[in-house]
């Protein structure tokens, strides 16, 4: 039988003027970025909507990413648009706990906005540093980095592609390694700090504390875990894997194998870019994947299921 999942991306895919058709033309998103901009300490459609250098500000990216991926996710259930499972990346994976049912919607910007602050605030700007390794095994990156106290390994994106994280002088040291290993290219990122890496684990354990008074809901849906690659049916366990998910590395590739060994077959990228997208052609080029970035695509995206 088909499955259809819903797949959010993580910080880096924001951009200026994102979810601004949706609250144009979708009543539905309206309402829910007019409920958003009520529990934020920030303009929030100002943020998204204009151009701001802050949005790329990990405080300010994580609760703006999330908003508009959940807005979108008002849109795509009024047209009877449903996911039999959800997986996000790093962030993305708040907005897919969301539209599983795991949480109330308005917690889990609440949540992000503090996360982002956190994990901002627990490593000083400069000092950590992340950078995406192409074309080089996993395996063979993981016997490198294991010469170096203070790399890790941040994100199993897809096939040839690999993200590092750690302080900075040793992610440049590391890089020349693993370029010496045969790494087609090593990227640095343009980040403002070295997340999935244990220098991370403060900001964890201070989230952690902080979810001990919110209470989260019976999913209507499984989710997949980022830190582990497992299917997660029970509501218990997303505080935990949301504190994980701050220093642990990102199993994105392993986690949409855990989908299509399950039996999902149709994938929808909901929230700005096709980053997932170009993921999903190295780890499953025969599978159907959709994207949902504008109001002209989730009518298209209905148009499409409803022949299927």
């Amino acid at each position: 039988m088909s499955k259809l999942a819903f797949i959010f991306p993580g910080q880096g895919a924001q951009k200026a003027g994102m979810g601004k058709d949706f609250y144009e033309n979708s009543e539905a998103a309206r309402s829910f970025f007019d409920q958003a901009q009520k529990i934020l300490d920030f303009d929030l459609k100002e943020m998204c909507f204009g151009e701001h250098e802050e949005l790329n500000l990990t405080e300010y990216t994580q609760p703006c990413m999330v908003s508009v991926c959940l807005a979108i996710v008002q849109e795509l259930k009024k047209r009877g648009i449903n996911p039999d499972i959800t997986a996000g990346l790093s962030l993305g994976e708040y907005a897919a706990v969301a539209a599983a049912g795991g949480m109330k919607e308005l917690d889990a910007i609440k949540l992000v906005r503090r996360r982002g602050i956190l994990m901002q605030s627990t490593v000083p700007a400069g000092e950590g540093a992340m950078a995406a390794v192409l074309g080089l095994d996993a395996k063979k990156i993981e016997e490198i980095l294991e010469s170096f106290e203070n790399v890790w390994i941040a994100n199993y994106n897809c096939p040839g592609q690999i993200v590092i994280t750690g302080l900075t002088n040793e992610v440049q040291q590391a890089s020349l390694a693993l370029k010496e290993a045969g790494a087609k290219r090593v990227v640095e990122l343009k980040v403002s700090g070295p997340f999935h890496s244990l220098l991370l684990k403060p900001a964890g354990e201070a989230l952690l504390k902080e979810m001990e008074s919110m209470s989260f809901s019976t999913l209507q849906v499984p989710y997949v875990a980022n830190a582990t690659a497992e299917i997660v049916t029970d509501s218990k366990k997303i505080s935990t894997f949301f504190a994980k998910g701050i220093y642990s590395s990102v199993r994105w590739q392993q986690s949409i194998e855990t989908m299509l060994e399950n039996g999902v077959d149709t994938f929808v990228e909901i929230g700005p870019g096709k980053t997932l997208a170009g993921f999903m052609r190295k780890i499953a080029p025969k599978a159907t994947v959709y994207n949902v970035s504008s109001f002209e695509d989730a009518i298209a995206l209905e148009k499409c299921l409803s022949k299927a």
